[in-house]
This record gives structure tokens, C-alpha cells and sequence, in this order.
């Protein structure tokens, strides 16, 4: 029986997320002793912004699920808007610099994470450039060594994103929502930046569709790799008890827990037998709006620029 591994991934969206939810977090890895890869969006706290999704139904059904105010807080719904942007990742160095100094994997999640999230796929590809450019030199200015990663705010991305990065020589990304590691093709060939999907729905996404949080994620753990996505604002606040009660359950049974860059080293030392496959949008239940998604993969001997 092939055992069941599960890749922790925490998405740092706010400012309130790396100042709260992060040292949450890193209190109960250490007492776990687990380590996890932490993606922190490195510009402006602009989440109030994100009121402009008010006309989508499916925006306003999770805004009725999730209660907003109690998951964020209401400077984080009014940063950006009522009150000043704050900086994330670029304007707190020092938390930072003490999830790597604690052995967390630590990559970017896009300069500005309401502005890419919603205009990505009307961006062009100079703009696109731009923005992983200023998340780029944000987090080597804070950090001190050029990223090895990266992932994109709310899993969307395009094909001119996909492009874009992948000029940027990472090691991986994490874009997408998918089954596997692959590679991605677009119309231009096949791209050389890995890609290492989330696999599992999340808290936020079965927050108020299912009673029974920890249990109805550990019944969605799969043989083999599984990579979870959390986010500080949400597991390292309200729902941290039932995250630890996610993990501590999964520990019991066996499951052993990794790092998104110790997935991303075995899919390559596959070489040439990696997956390749088309980005498509999807629509995932429980989340507004569509997702970059992993199509079809099918098996193909890469040769990839660089």
C-alpha cells in the first residue's frame, strides 16, 4: 500500500495573517515539529479592495458562509480602502527572516495579492513581468537570497503569466490546483517551471458546507502526494483548533508531512517521464470565481529551454 504524504502549504495574504496567524502557526509546526513552505504576499495589504467582487453571487454566498469579519478582522476588510495599505512580507522582515531561521521553506506569493488575483488574465505580459519583478527584488531585499519559488495569489494565473515566469528560472511554482506535479504547456511549447498543484480543497472552501472540518479534510487525503493549501489569516486564527485537530488525526493514522520543495525535488528527479500538461480555469466549490487548473496530463519526453 503506497503511503500517504501531505505537503503543507500557508499562504500569508495580509498583513494581519504574517503579524497574527503567522506566529500562531509557528508556535504549534514547533510543538508538531513540522515544517511547512510559507508563501507571503510581499506588497501592499490591499484586501479591502476586494469589495468589488460584491456582484458575483458566488462572491456573496461565501461572504454569508465564511463571516469575513470574524475569519479577517475589520482592518484587514477596510486595508486598502478606508484605511492605508500596509506592507506585508517587504514591511515586517524580522517575521520573515524567523520562519526560515525555523526551518520553513519561505518563497513569494505576488507583490499585490487582491490586484493580481483579480486582473491577471487582462494583464499584460510586460505588466505581469512587472509584478513578479517587484515581489522578486522585495523579497530578496528582505531575505537576502533570490527566491527559489513562487505562487500565485488565489491560483490564478494565464498563459502570458505562465510565460512570464518562467523567464524567472524557479525551481517550481505553485499556481495551480491539479492532481500531480507537471509541467505546463502553453500555444508557445512546453514551459520549464515546474508546477506543484494544490491537490486538496481547503478550510476556507468547506467552511459552512460541512460539520465536520478536521474529518472531511483527512477523508480527502489520498495515497501517495497531497499537497494541502491553510492560510494564516484562517487556520493561524479561527479555525486554528480545528486545523491542529486535521493534523494531529492525520499523524495517528500514519501520514507523514513534507515541505512543497521536497514534492518539487522528486517530481524532478523524474526528468523526462513528468507530466505535462495545458492550464485551464475551473470553478471549485466553495471558492468565488475560477482557478488555474491543471487539465489532462499526459505522459511526453520534455525538452525544456532555458
Amino acid at each position: 500500500m503506497v503511503q500517504a504524504t501531505v505537503a503543507l502549504r500557508v499562504d500569508v495574504d495580509t498583513r494581519r495573517g504574517l503579524e497574527e496567524g503567522v506566529p500562531r502557526l509557528l508556535e504549534l509546526f514547533r510543538r508538531m515539529e513540522l515544517h511547512a513552505s510559507f508563501f507571503v504576499t510581499m506588497g501592499p495589504d490591499r484586501s479591502g479592495r476586494a469589495i468589488r467582487r460584491v456582484l458575483r453571487p458566488s462572491f456573496l454566498l461565501k461572504m454569508w458562509r465564511t463571516n469575513p469579519l470574524g475569519l479577517y478582522g475589520l482592518r484587514t476588510l477596510l486595508s486598502g480602502t478606508l484605511l492605508p495599505a500596509r506592507l506585508v512580507g517587504a514591511g515586517a522582515p524580522a517575521l520573515l527572516q524567523q520562519i526560515a531561521d525555523e526551518g520553513h521553506e519561505l518563497a513569494p506569493h505576488g507583490w499585490d495579492h487582491v490586484g493580481w488575483q483579480d486582473r491577471v488574465h487582462r494583464l499584460g505580459r510586460s505588466a505581469i513581468r512587472a509584478d513578479l519583478d517587484r515581489a522578486t527584488r522585495a523579497f530578496e531585499a528582505v531575505v537576502g537570497v533570490a527566491p527559489h519559488a513562487s505562487a500565485a495569489p488565489g491560483w490564478r494565473t494565464s498563459a502570458r503569466a505562465l510565460a512570464a515566469q518562467d523567464a524567472f528560472g524557479f525551481r517550481y511554482a505553485s499556481d495551480t490546483r491539479g492532481e500531480a506535479p507537471f509541467r505546463p504547456e502553453i500555444a508557445a511549447g512546453v514551459l520549464s517551471t515546474l508546477q506543484v498543484p494544490t491537490t486538496m480543497p481547503t478550510m476556507d472552501e468547506l467552511l459552512g458546507r460541512v460539520t465536520d472540518l478536521p474529518g472531511t479534510l483527512a477523508r480527502a487525503v489520498r495515497p501517495g502526494i497531497n499537497v494541502f493549501t491553510l492560510h494564516a489569516e484562517v487556520e493561524g486564527g479561527r479555525l486554528l483548533t480545528a486545523f491542529e485537530a486535521f493534523i494531529a488525526g492525520l499523524g495517528r493514522t500514519g501520514v507523514s508531512f513534507v515541505r512543497l520543495d521536497a514534492v518539487a525535488a522528486q517530481a524532478l528527479a523524474a526528468g523526462d517521464e513528468l507530466p505535462v500538461a495545458p492550464v485551464v480555469r475551473r470553478l471549485v466549490d466553495g471558492r468565488s470565481g475560477w482557478v488555474a487548473a491543471q487539465a489532462h496530463a499526459r505522459s511526453r519526453q520534455i525538452v525544456a529551454p532555458r
